[in-house]
């Protein structure tokens, strides 16, 4: 166990040693890196600074001109001048709305669901009492009619 013990000490530290060459190799090629960076860097640009120093001032740009804006605002005049003709107006649009206006729109689609289960219902209803043959077919279609008219919604 102790020779054991020793076999995973060498190779413990064999592995060290490969860990710091290449590191050692990494911090070599870095050094060499950073004097290509230093040539890669960007030139300097003088937009409104006038270097003192004569090898600078070949790196001074021209002084800005404003472009011409005549065109731009010649069409933005051009669309404001232009007539927009209004649509006629809705006088429902115009008129103050129920308070409840909303509640009744969000209701809207959950009773068009209800009323056609309730015409589907009328319809089962009618057929049932037709397979019965108590009725016919005129008093029963009548008799359902009066029925819905009656029922509170």
């Amino acid at each position: 166990m102790a020779e054991n013990k020793i076999g995973s000490l060498e190779e413990e530290a064999l592995k060290r040693k490969e860990r710091l060459q290449a590191l050692k190799r990494k911090s070599e090629d870095g050094k060499e890196n950073k004097s290509e960076i230093a040539s890669k860097l960007p030139k300097p640009k003088f937009r409104s600074y006038k270097p003192q120093d004569e090898s600078l001032k070949d790196k001074v740009l021209d002084s800005a001109k404003p472009g011409n804006v005549e065109a731009e605002v010649q069409d933005q005049l051009s669309a404001a001048n232009t007539k927009v003709v209004i649509e006629e107006l809705d006088i429902s649009n115009l008129a103050p709305r129920k308070p409840d206006w909303d509640l009744k729109r969000d209701v809207a689609k959950k009773l068009e669901k209800l009323e056609r289960r309730t015409q589907k219902a009328i319809a089962e209803l009618i057929r049932d009492r037709l397979k019965q043959g108590q009725h016919d077919l005129a008093a029963v279609v009548n008799m359902a009619t009066k029925d819905q008219t009656n029922s509170p919604t």
